[in-house]
């Protein structure tokens, strides 16, 4: 007892509640109480819950009261306290059983509960000799519920109708209720956006579409100076919530008893829908994240990467304790390893490894050229019955090409009695070869002439990035990084060449296989990073 103090708790669920005389009555009410007992007031732990609801325990779960339990629970409250608040509906609004438990906990600490509005005290000794408080309690509890529960549905019917009249047209107004998105403020009836938030949340995008992960992200828009909530600087954890928000193409979600409202169009858009579309289907791909280490891969940990001898996965291994004097590896210190080999898989027929500079660097510099890049990504849906008709008439014209060489290796051989049949035929296989020919321009014409207007911007993507690339420039890798995820379905590696033999290592052979396009295979020189385009493969 000789420890004992007076605490005084304040709740209000709605901020403005504050602008009455509650506060003062029960600040007064406490320091009377206290005075008149001798025990001093506590005021070093701030008892002050405002705009925190009690029915929905927010109080509890973020609030002061919350800390004052915990407090309580593990000793630090000394027995003979006394806890005053204005009535027990300050307390909780919870469902009765609930609220009876937490009042429960209290007074099994040893504290005695104090209201102000009546002067009832509520403890061990008080409620054995005069068990009817109990009761009493249990009956303020239960009317505190009911209240609540009842203001809590006519609120939810009201926003239910505001929903509907939304989604319906005949309804325009702010919906008051729950957290509006940080980079917007209201002003009145109309939202506006905070220019610096608004700056940082594009800039918390863009970041993100480069492959950075939420911690770096967090570092760098702290020491670029672009803080998204007030007053401290930006928690990881936050960001991943921001960019799943709808918020971000002005739609505000509510959930109402389990049943979520979407509401278009009630923000001002930050985003386009497609580019929210596109921010979504990022945030599916947990893999393209750049995982751990200083060197980002460019190709590896993102499932693309197979080996050609087994189908198994191929990783990357970086020996870092072997860097140089400035800090980068040798080629030969960065390399790709078949699962298989390494000992994590099945056993791969093809021993042995490769750097993976030769192949970054060729593919780099392939898809960094316009006529590699636009062979590469034509689209299945726009192109591709021109593409099967340009093959097939390809193959016909070989065909007719044998045929006329063959008559032409007749006639040479047997130049006194020419068949006057072998020089008629002779002639219209070489008009029906100069049509074919003619028809295979016009549709290597119509192919290039309707290649996507994004594909020049997309092969200069791909150029400014080649030498950062190899230079294990950070933000160049990344970006590269994106690049693959977006462009390839998989790059399958023969690291001894699609035929290995003991003898012979010089070449890599790589079958890239886009997103729904033709597979196309690059040999590389393994020593020079030298490369050589193939024809088209068969899909895989």
């Amino acid at each position: 007892m000789q420890n004992a103090r007076v605490y005084s708790y304040l709740r209000f669920s709605d901020p403005k509640q504050a602008a009455g005389s509650s506060i003062a009555r029960q600040v007064e009410y406490a320091q009377r109480w206290a005075g008149d007992r001798g025990l001093p007031l506590d005021e070093s732990l701030s008892l002050r819950d405002e705009g925190l609801s009690a029915y929905h325990q927010h109080h509890v779960k973020q609030g002061a009261l919350g800390v004052f339990l915990r407090a309580a629970e593990d000793g630090h409250i000394a027995p003979g306290s006394i806890l005053i608040v204005e009535g027990l509906d300050r307390l909780s609004r919870a469902e009765p059983i609930q609220a009876q438990a937490q009042l429960a906990q209290i007074i099994n600490a040893g504290i005695t509960v104090v209201t102000a509005s009546d002067g009832k005290e509520y403890n061990r000794e008080r409620l054995k000799s005069q068990p009817m408080d109990l009761v009493y309690s249990l009956l303020v509890m239960i009317r505190a519920h009911e209240e609540s529960d009842t203001k809590s549905k006519r609120v939810k019917a009201a926003i239910r109708r505001q929903c509907e009249g939304w989604l319906a047209g005949t309804w325009r107004g702010v919906i008051r209720v729950g957290k509006d998105p940080i980079w917007l403020r209201l002003d009145g009836s109309t939202w506006s956006f905070v220019p610096e938030r608004a700056t940082a949340v594009r800039r918390l995008i863009e970041l993100y579409r480069l492959g950075e992960g939420s911690i770096r992200i967090a570092e760098r828009l702290n020491a670029e100076g672009l803080i998204l909530f007030p007053s401290k600087s930006t928690p990881p954890s936050s960001l991943y919530r921001i960019l799943h928000n709808p918020a971000l193409i002005g739609t505000r979600e509510l959930t109402l008893d389990g049943e979520v409202w979407a509401l278009p169009n009630y923000y001002p858009a930050l985003l386009s829908e497609v580019e929210y579309a596109e921010l979504q289907s990022l945030l599916g791909q947990r893999l393209r994240r750049k995982g751990k280490g200083d060197i980002p891969g460019v190709l590896t940990g993102m499932r693309i990467l197979r080996c050609g001898y087994c189908g198994q996965a191929i990783v990357g291994q970086n020996s870092m304790g072997r860097r140089k004097a400035d800090g980068t590896l040798n080629d030969g210190h960065r390399r790709l390893l078949c699962v298989g080999y390494s000992g994590v898989g099945e056993p791969c027929p093809v021993k042995g490894g490769v750097s993976v500079v030769p192949v970054e660097n060729a593919l780099m510099r392939y898809c960094a050229d316009q006529f590699n890049l636009s062979a590469l990504l034509s689209g299945p849906d726009t192109d591709t019955p021109q593409r099967l008709q340009l093959a097939s008439i390809r193959n016909v014209a070989a065909e007719t090409e044998r045929q006329l060489q063959r008559i032409t290796d007749a006639l040479m051989a047997d130049t006194d009695q020419t068949p006057l049949v072998f020089v008629r035929k002779a002639r219209e296989l070489e008009t029906a070869l100069s049509n074919q020919r003619a028809e295979i321009q016009r549709l290597e014409y119509h192919l290039a002439s309707t290649t996507p207007s994004t594909m020049p911007a997309a092969a200069e993507a791909w150029a400014a990035l080649v030498e950062g690339v190899a230079s294990l420039n950070y933000d160049a890798r990344l970006q590269a990084r994106q690049l693959v995820a977006d462009t390839f379905e998989r790059i399958v590696v023969y690291h001894r060449g699609m035929t290995p033999r003991e003898d012979d290592g010089r070449h890599i052979d790589l079958v890239l296989i886009p997103k729904g396009r033709q597979p196309r295979m690059l040999r590389i020189n393994r020593k020079t990073g030298a490369w050589n385009a193939g024809e088209d493969v068969a899909p895989m």
